[in-house]
């Protein structure tokens, strides 16, 4: 479950999220120092455009949960995919407006 491409561009690592809205809104960021100490944490990739592409909730070191996400040329999301630690995973598709779709 765990892949970087070179394509994105920056890594950082935060405590938590807020809201249920996708993209995820990751909040509080850590150093790397910090998440030496710490059980759990989510590490977010970001492509050029500073848009977060991948976000992986690390638990003990082991991926519990990733997000992938795609976008429009308008920099809506156009995709997620999300796959949970028994590596199923749902795939789910946004219009231009980054309205879900049927």
């Amino acid at each position: 479950m765990n892949h970087t491409p070179a394509n994105y561009t920056r890594c950082c690592h935060y405590v938590t999220y807020s809201g249920i809205k996708l993209p995820l809104k990751l909040v509080n960021p850590l150093e790397e120092a910090d998440i030496a100490n710490r059980n759990t944490y989510f590490r977010a990739w970001f492509d050029a455009q500073e848009r977060m592409v991948l976000c992986q909730k690390m638990v003990y070191g082991e991926v519990e949960l990733q997000h992938r996400y795609e976008y429009h040329d308008n920099g809506n999301l156009k995709l997620a995919e999300i796959t949970e630690a028994a590596d199923e995973s749902r795939v789910l598709r946004f219009d231009e407006q980054g309205q879900p779709l049927a």
